[in-house]
């Protein structure tokens, strides 16, 4: 890896000098916490959407202002910890990074940035973020504490477990609610914890697809895991996650017990459905999917469907709720 001259499979670069100037490793060490990733984080507020009507109303500034400090800062130190995650897989993985097309380009697989450094940062994220989610609340900070143990084992075993590497995957995004709940003290519905584990499962099927289609025979050099997946296999599952999905939102419009009487959140379904429709044309039709925190930051169809499902959803709880 030293010697600068050695060849690297794909064409890739030979390793760079790490950045010793304050600015320049700055710049790759906010580059290596992955800010785009942070949009997963958004799921915390899922809790206070629905909640809406109930708990808080919009015209009550006093009703809803604690409820968003709390829920922003989940948010916030969410962000901490999954950067955290991601310095600790990038240094574990920067050797497999350099067979991947992009992913080579990564400040701690390319040298720009240091273990050393990085690693320093992943301890100081943790603690930071930890210790800020037990002092917001004790639960909370347990099911932080959960989520971090999960992805240290999936970053270090997990992942090349088939089938359950996608379920960590999905299980991440349903512990991001829980907590989001919890940091409110609201209930929430199991049908919508069950809408958040099938979506993610979803999005974690779809990005499998798409690393298999874009590194074709080199796939399992990058993730050991693809060798255990074909695009016949992710393409069935993702049939079956896609349809579950669906009728699992369905029930949950016109079955949770703290929803409108009048059924009439099942309003919102249209909007869920173009959604993964709309995601499915981009992993098959556009070959996108490897990245779904880019293509939400990036698709204006997907973007604005997301903004009028959740104005829709607010408007219809907050009316009905009065």
């Amino acid at each position: 890896m030293a010697d600068s001259k050695r060849a690297f499979p794909n064409n890739t670069p030979p390793m760079a000098t790490p950045q010793t100037g304050v600015f320049s490793a700055a710049r790759y060490l906010l580059i290596s916490l992955r800010p785009k990733q942070w949009t997963k984080n958004l799921l915390v507020y899922m809790a206070l959407l629905f909640s809406v009507g109930e708990t808080w109303h919009p015209r009550d500034v006093d009703s809803w202002l604690p409820l968003l400090g709390k829920t922003t800062a989940l948010f916030a130190l969410f962000c901490l910890v999954c950067s955290a995650e991601y310095l600790v897989n990038d240094i574990r993985d920067r050797e497999s990074d350099l067979l991947h097309p992009r992913k080579r380009l990564r400040p701690i697989a390319s040298g720009r940035l240091s273990v050393t450094v990085a690693g320093f940062w992943a301890g100081a994220l943790t603690v930071v973020g930890l210790a800020g989610s037990f002092a917001l609340e004790p639960r909370v900070g347990f099911v932080v504490l959960g989520y971090m143990v999960m992805t240290l084992a999936y970053s270090y075993h997990l992942k090349h477990v088939v089938l359950l590497d996608l379920m960590i995957i999905a299980a991440g995004f349903v512990l991001r609610a829980m907590a989001g709940a919890l940091v409110i003290d609201v209930p929430i519905s199991p049908w919508l914890y069950a809408v958040t584990g099938l979506g993610a499962l979803f999005l974690a099927i779809s990005k499998r697809r798409a690393e298999l289609t874009l590194l074709k025979e080199d796939a399992n050099q990058h993730r050991p895991i693809l060798d255990e997946y074909t695009p016949q296999l992710l393409d069935q599952m993702t049939t079956i996650v896609t349809a579950s999905t669906l009728v699992a939102y369905g029930l949950y419009t016109f079955t949770a017990a703290a929803l409108p009487a009048n059924h009439s959140m099942m309003l919102t379904t249209p909007f869920v459905l173009y959604g993964v429709f709309r995601y499915l044309y981009l992993v098959h039709a556009r070959g996108e999917g490897g990245s779904p925190e880019e293509v939400l930051l990036k698709d204006w169809p997907l973007i604005v469907d997301v903004l009028l499902w959740v104005a829709v959803s607010a408007g219809i709880l907050a009316v009905a709720r009065e």
